[in-house]
């Protein structure tokens, strides 16, 4: 039997992994839940053999508990699902511990296709983000100012970058928008900017937003 977890905030998008996954050769035992809390209780209770969560829940950053759930459960295999396009956080999901990543936007048989992969110890990944990773290998890490940020400053960084204003973004992360206007200055402070204009102008070009 294979026991897989789905956290989605979502209904309607759990309830569609769910009849995907559904074409899994053997027995299947799934369990939804719709934030990070309710996953936490899951995995005290009973035993998983995937993973399948949202980088963008309410609440608790996805990339913050992609490290814990690395470093309190790291037999289970994570495979990210998420609107957000590679370009944005496929590589530190990654490097945080995720098995694979997947755009929601993804055929429904790369999906079981992606689960089988992690399944069976190994990493799923696009073609496209292949491609990504050896260019970042080439590159000095040093050179993109966003890598000295923390995951939940590049979160802030990427949303600032679409547009979105202080009290929408505290909305979205069900936090202050003093804790916003933190960030903010934490984020300008360490790649050495401005205004939200500079953050957007360098989010263009590094390729964070499309």
């Amino acid at each position: 039997m294979i026991r897989i977890l789905i956290a989605d905030d979502h209904p309607i998008v759990r309830k569609g992994i769910r009849q995907i996954l559904s074409d899994l050769s053997g027995e299947t035992h799934i369990v939804d839940v719709k934030n990070a809390n309710n996953l936490i209780k899951a995995l005290k209770t009973s035993d998983f053999d995937v993973i399948i969560l949202d980088i963008s829940m309410p609440g608790r950053s996805g990339l913050e508990l992609l490290q814990d759930l690395h470093c309190d459960y790291p037999d289970i295999p994570v495979l990210i699902l998420s609107i957000h396009p590679e370009e944005q956080y496929a590589l530190r999901a990654l490097k945080s511990g995720a098995s694979g990543y997947l755009t929601k936007d993804s055929a429904p048989n790369e999906l079981t296709r992606a689960v089988q992969k992690v399944l069976s110890g190994g990493k799923y990944i696009t073609s496209s983000l292949a491609e990504k990773m050896a260019d970042n290998l080439q590159t000095d890490p040093n050179m993109a100012l966003h890598h000295s940020l923390s995951n939940r400053e590049y979160e802030v960084l990427c949303k600032i970058a679409e547009g979105r204003t202080t009290k929408l973004i505290a909305e979205e992360l069900f936090i202050s928008e003093k804790t916003i206007s933190t960030y903010r200055s934490r984020i300008l402070e360490k790649m050495n900017m401005n205004s939200n204009t500079e953050l957007i102008r360098y989010a263009f070009k590094e390729g964070l937003i499309d």
